[in-house]
């Protein structure tokens, strides 16, 4: 009783408006000083991979990098007949002039006429870095729509990356409103099936929130060091509503449980430092799980990774901290009301008995037939995650954002009228000032060699070379849809065939292929690289993190097998539901064929981060038994009946916060939903309610080893003293 954890819940419990009030000034000078400082959006350079990145490098070392762009489209309104052509020219000429005007604004194309001659279009190039343009989109939009208003006949849009950027973005905060309205009344009505208390009910979802506002405003001041990509409020939101609650549902349920073992023998001070030894130190060892798990993805060496990381890192880490400091206060706030409740009621003398019907009826036949149990819902594991092995993972791209964004809507009649904007490819040349002709006379020869060989490669290319003649770049429209097999295998044969037979006999130059159809092939790559360390370092992390709680390199190996088969589980449902068609109506969404790049990793990381919390709540119940002397075979059962119910409790919660993410338009985070969703069902109930408790009663006295205590316990524990443990 005098490890970290119980002193800090000594000195909040005594001093419980102290301690609350503290916790109240932290969250407010977090957010405050972020607020203050501000926080560090990730920049273009950030963003750079592959050979596209460093092909955008050399780009911009000449000053021929991307510039964001807005496309202005003039058709004939709908029911108003053939396109008025001079009417068209005359908005077109007033769409230019009005952009000229703006500050932000670099530069205006004259109208170009697609072949149908249906449609004109004025290109708006707007000063500024590519990912930049959406911050200052704004003043464009408003151009645009003035025209529109003059010309009723016409049909006036502007799309471009900087306004669906921005449509993104809302439509981003629009659902995470929505999953708000989902998430936060079922878990409020949940916590109060497990407590039967409003008051007790509501403190798990303060404490979540106000833990989140503090972790939003740290993630603003490290995204400094780590840039944010604008999904860090996300994963703050998604990871922490879901640790919190949990976290302090862990806490608060042992909390009850002693003070209905001490039968009122106890003080509430008491009481609060024995649910602090146990399950407090719990807390403790799964919130360092899940943030050192979700540090790996630092290892990926990619802001957006990098930016989840942080995210998750923090708000794990202040959800922990306020179960450790404000919320023994509130209990011991809570505690004498909770007294005097139950003086009012029949006294409950002794401890509560563990478990309830369904957790028996689901015990009986893993207690009478752990070989066959482990071997049937092994083998539905392994067959829920066949479909991995059809696996195809792409960067989703733009084409694949949900058409509730207006600007995606004018984006398609865009690419309808106009095909050959929907890809390029980019070749950069990099060479001395005096060679800046023979590099030229090169690409052009590649020009030539490209539209008799390639047919993915159509429109007009563009050369353009720098202001000191040292960077050339070429520019080769590609009709075709970024991700698909002609646009893939045009840029297989650029790189391999192409680029090195007009450019290989040039020495001294640097030459790399970069583009739309670059970017979104070497993402994916780039993750499939980096996917085995990141894995290999989330076995290291589970691994160690397991045989530290509970000194068993037997229970290590089994905690990395059993998060293997659930994330692969996990993972063939998903391949299995958005790979395909047959449940685009159901949850809402077009599938693409494939599973965005991000979200494998993702899962990986994120489920064994979260599922170490169900891992050390059920297994430091059983070790808890086991060093009390009762043999192994009865304190798995005992262990397992005894946390049931708030592993269940916590997984509804959980599933509940990551089902609402299913329902975003954004796919790839419906993907993470998704598959958090149900990952996280079939860790809770199958991986540790039928593989995980078969697993160690088959396993018996070999759980533990190498560790001697939980084999053989000490005299203390013969003679019936109760240890404490880190459950």
């Amino acid at each position: 009783m005098t490890n970290p954890t119980v002193r800090m819940a000594r000195h909040s419990a005594r001093h419980p408006w102290r301690a609350l009030i503290g916790w109240l000034l932290f969250v407010a000078l977090c957010l405050g000083a972020g607020i203050a400082l501000g926080s560090r959006p990730a920049t273009t350079e950030d963003y750079r991979i592959g050979e596209a990145g460093r092909a955008e490098a050399l780009a911009a070392e000449g000053g021929l990098q991307q510039k964001p762009l807005e496309r202005v489209l003039i058709r004939a309104a709908p029911g108003t007949g053939p396109l008025d052509r001079a009417e068209a020219e005359a908005a077109a000429r007033e769409i230019g002039a009005r952009m000229r005007q703006l500050p932000e604004v670099l530069s205006v194309t004259g109208p170009v006429a697609d072949a149908q001659h249906t449609a004109l279009r004025v290109d708006v190039t707007m000063k500024g870095a590519e990912f930049e343009g959406k911050q200052h989109v704004d003043a464009l939009l408003a151009q645009t729509a003035e025209v529109q208003a003059a010309h009723p006949r016409l049909l006036v849009e502007e799309v471009g990356g900087p306004s669906i950027g921005k449509g993104v973005d809302e439509l981003r905060g629009e659902d995470l409103s929505r999953t708000e309205v989902i998430a936060l009344p079922v878990t409020l009505v949940t916590l109060l099936i497990v407590f039967g208390s409003v008051v007790m009910a509501v403190v798990p979802l303060l404490l979540a929130l106000t833990a989140i506002v503090a972790a939003v405003g740290l993630s603003m001041i490290a995204s400094h060091v780590f840039p944010d990509a604008g999904v860090g409020t996300n994963v703050i939101l998604l990871i922490g509503l879901a640790v919190g609650v949990d976290y302090t549902l862990f806490h608060l349920k042992r909390e009850r449980e002693e003070r209905a073992r001490a039968g009122g023998r106890l003080t509430t001070q008491a009481v609060v430092e024995l649910a602090a030894a146990t399950s407090g130190r719990a807390v403790v060892v799964s919130g360092l799980a899940v943030a050192v798990s979700s540090a790996t993805l630092y290892l990926a060496d990619d802001v957006i990774f990098s930016s989840i990381a942080t995210g998750a890192v923090v708000v794990t880490l202040v959800a922990v901290l306020s179960s450790l400091t404000v919320l023994p206060a509130l209990l011991a706030l809570l505690g004498e009301r909770a007294e005097r409740r139950r003086a009012r009621k029949k006294p409950v003398r002794g401890a509560p008995r563990p478990g309830g019907r369904i957790t028996a009826a689901v015990l009986r036949p893993v207690s009478a037939h752990p070989a066959v149990t482990l071997a049937v819902s092994t083998l539905a594991l392994l067959a829920l995650a066949l479909p991995v092995l059809q696996i195809n993972i792409t960067e989703m791209s733009r084409e694949t954002h949900s058409r509730a964004i207006p600007a995606m809507r004018t984006y398609d009649r865009l690419m309808a009228s106009y095909p050959e904007l929907k890809a390029m490819h980019q070749v950069v040349v990099r060479a001395d000032a005096d060679r800046a002709d023979e590099v030229a006379g090169a690409l052009r020869a590649l020009v030539e060699r490209a539209g008799a060989e390639d047919p993915a490669i159509g429109g007009n290319p563009v050369l353009r070379t720098s202001a000191d003649h040292r960077t050339t770049l070429l520019e080769l429209p590609v009709p075709r849809s970024v991700n698909s097999p002609e646009a893939r295998a045009s840029l297989e044969r650029l790189r391999t065939d192409l680029v090195p037979g007009a450019l290989g006999a040039l020495d001294g130059t640097e030459v790399a292929v970069t583009g739309e159809v670059a970017r979104y092939a070497d993402y994916p790559d780039h993750q499939k690289r980096k996917l085995p360390l990141v894995i290999g370092a989330l076995l290291l992390v589970t691994f160690a993190m397991t045989v530290w709680a509970f000194r068993s390199v037997v229970l290590g190996l089994v905690g990395i097998v059993l998060n293997l088969l659930s994330a692969f589980a996990s993972l063939g449902l998903l391949v299995l539901v958005f790979q395909h068609e047959w449940a685009e109506g159901i949850l809402d969404f077009t599938s693409t064929g494939s599973i965005g790049s991000r979200v494998p990793l993702f899962l990986f990381v994120i489920l064994f981060g979260l599922s170490m919390d169900y891992q050390v709540f059920v297994i430091s119940r059983i070790r808890e038994a086991r060093l009390a002397g009762v043999p192994t075979r009865q304190a798995v059962l005992q262990g397992l009946s005894s946390s049931a119910g708030v592993v269940t409790s916590a997984a509804v919660v959980m599933v509940t916060v990551f089902a609402s993410f299913a329902a975003l338009h954004l796919i790839e985070m419906k993907q993470i939903g998704f598959s958090l969703a149900v990952a996280v069902l079939l860790d809770a109930f199958v991986i540790r309610v039928l593989v995980l408790p078969s697993l160690m009663l088959l396993l018996g006295e070999a759980n533990w080893w190498p560790s001697r205590a939980a084999r053989r316990p000490s005299e203390p524990e013969r003679a019936g003293t109760r240890p404490v443990s880190v459950g």
